[in-house]
């Protein structure tokens, strides 16, 4: 029997009854027999001498006579009360997180793990035997502050249910909350405010992740948006997550998480100014109030953006500007520090894009991203030229004033299209010749299908 075991009755029983005068040997023979040692034996029969056969027919508690390590039930309430504190404020309340608030507040604070086990004893948590520990974790984290941002946008509503949006820039390395925007929809002006904000206020990152968003990073869809030129106009290298692959911005979403939580508690904003002062309030809590339980010694944010050196601001490249199609103004790259310089050279790209045709004057990028003027008809081109347009949703290209009809399966799509003195040819991004049109006489406005060599399969001319 093992020594954890309580000890069946009928032994309790039979002990209870043992008779004086039993034979030599006879003890010892019972206790092999049922499996006890002679210890528990004349332990129980000491309990029949002195307080009679009955007492020792019931288990008795093996709870210690003293536990110096008892958690008293007035410190399980105080960990209950800042737990319910900090929910009630839209902040963490797990055990981690009301472990440090209660060494914050200099009260006497109980282990992680017993905090964890008060949550459950109370009916306040629920135990996950199925969650990965954190010791399985892998994390990847950029050096030094301003090696990287993150930039997202999440939904939100207003009063009466009017959507907006929040747009949330973070620095990979010490999570601090760079910038925080709130606007109507998820647009390029708006996303461009956003990082403009972060830049006054912190300088220029060297990298800038999104997800692949036609307001933040358009790139794989086949045209330079407003802030991917925007941003290698500083130098900055715009780089995403494969499509359909959130946890490469796994640090935004968690912080859109946290943000939530909090705007949960708070009451409904009537306005995006009001929406705008909240967040700017989580901004200061997160960055300098919130231990972050991602950062080594759950330091807050502004502790880890102090405690490494920043990263060096890259420098505008020349070569990447002329990649994408935009100018390298070296006049105003030397001549400003660098806050005045992202705004004088933001404005002057700006006006020379509108001006140019890369970008309308509602900020929706024009998908052929060349200096080019794309006014006047196809006679006012050249002779010969390569540009990348995006196909209207009824099937329809724009060349010039002319249109060119590829029919509507390949709507919302770019394509290549080329152009010689004989003939316009129509292609995909990877190559593939859709169409050959006869280059048309100066004033046509509309080519159909049937003056072309249609060069694609009968399945996609539905």
């Amino acid at each position: 029997m093992k020594s954890n075991q309580p000890i069946d009755p009928r032994i309790r029983l039979a002990i209870s009854q043992w008779p004086d005068n039993a034979p030599r040997g006879a003890v010892t023979t019972f206790c092999a027999e049922h499996q006890i040692s002679r210890k528990t034996f004349y332990k129980l029969r000491a309990i029949v001498r002195d307080e009679g056969q009955a007492a020792v027919l019931q288990p008795r508690s093996r709870r210690p006579k003293t536990s110096p390590t008892r958690i008293a039930e007035d410190l399980k309430a105080q960990a209950l009360a800042v737990r319910s504190a900090l929910e009630a404020s839209g902040l963490d309340h797990g055990p981690i997180s009301v472990h440090d608030k209660m060494n914050s507040l200099g009260f006497e604070t109980p282990a992680i793990a017993s905090l964890a086990r008060i949550f459950r004893e109370k009916n306040v948590a629920r135990a996950a035997p199925n969650k990965r520990p954190r010791s399985a974790y892998r994390r990847f984290v950029y050096p030094a502050p301003n090696a990287c941002w993150q930039l997202d946008a999440t939904e939100y509503v207003l009063t009466g249910g009017r959507k907006c949006v929040i747009f949330q820039l973070q620095d990979d390395h010490s999570r601090l909350a760079i910038a925080t925007h709130a606007a109507r929809s998820e647009n390029s002006e708006d996303a461009l405010a956003v990082m403009r904000k972060g830049i006054e206020a912190h300088g220029v990152p060297q990298r800038l992740l999104t997800d692949n968003g036609s307001a933040l990073n358009p790139s794989r869809r086949g045209w330079i948006g407003q802030l991917v030129a925007y941003a290698a106009s500083l130098g900055v290298e715009a780089i995403t997550g494969k499509a359909g692959k959130p946890t490469t911005q796994g640090k935004n979403e968690r912080f859109h998480q946290t943000l939530f939580k909090w705007l949960d508690k708070q009451p409904f904003a009537n306005s995006l100014e009001q929406l705008q002062e909240q967040v700017d309030r989580f901004d200061a809590i997160f960055n300098t109030e919130r231990p972050h339980q991602g950062l080594a010694g759950r330091m807050t944010p502004q502790q880890a953006w102090d405690a490494t050196v920043v990263a060096e601001s890259p420098r505008p490249d020349s070569q990447a500007l002329e990649r994408i199609g935009l100018p390298f103004i070296d006049e105003v790259v030397e001549a400003n520090p660098v806050a005045e310089m992202v705004n004088a050279y933001a404005r002057q790209l700006d006006e020379q894009m509108k001006a140019e045709g890369v970008i309308d004057p509602l900020g929706a990028p024009v998908v052929d991203a060349s200096p080019e003027k794309i006014r006047g008809s196809v006679k006012d081109l050249g002779e010969r030229g390569h540009r990348k347009l995006k196909v209207y949703s009824n099937g329809t290209l724009k060349l010039g004033e002319t249109m060119f009809f590829v029919t509507k399966r390949r709507g919302s799509r770019i394509l290549n299209v080329d152009w010689d003195p004989e003939s316009i040819l129509i292609s995909t991004m990877e190559g593939e010749l859709i169409a050959d049109f006869p280059r048309p006489p100066a004033g046509t406005t509309y080519v159909g299908m049937d003056g072309a060599t249609v060069c694609f399969p009968n399945a996609d001319q539905r």
